[in-house]
């Protein structure tokens, strides 16, 4: 079992900075593709970032490319997100999830773990 906690999340205004991180616990996440959902209210689940288990390949869809960083340790085993350029449409609950498949992961099914989840709220 993996267990993963989210922080980091809070209020920021429109053009501010957060870094989310992903605590593992239970298991090293390194033998883990790890990736960090958003659900806002009243929408679907998305899947912002991804990373493979070493972290040479990453994804992120296309709202948050070029403001949205993902990185790994996984020596500390965590998983972070660095977000600048903020815009309320970023605003939704983040959560990190881990997929047992070594590759990157862009389908929600293929992950097996997931967190609390950490609100962001960006205002205008």
């Amino acid at each position: 079992q993996v267990q993963l906690v989210e922080s980091g999340g809070g209020l920021v205004q429109a053009g501010g900075s957060l870094r989310l991180s992903c605590a593992a616990s239970g298991r090293t996440i390194g033998r883990y593709a790890m990736g960090w959902f958003r659900q806002a209210p009243g929408k679907e689940r998305e899947l912002v970032s991804a990373i493979d288990w070493i972290g040479s390949n990453r994804y992120y869809a296309d709202s948050v490319e070029g403001r949205f960083t993902i990185s790994r340790d996984n020596a500390k085993n965590t998983v972070n997100l660095q977000m600048n350029s903020l815009e309320p449409a970023d605003t939704a609950v983040y959560s990190c999830a881990a997929s047992s498949g070594l590759l990157l992961a862009t389908d929600a099914t293929h992950y097996d773990y997931w967190g609390q989840g950490t609100q962001v709220t960006v205002s205008s």
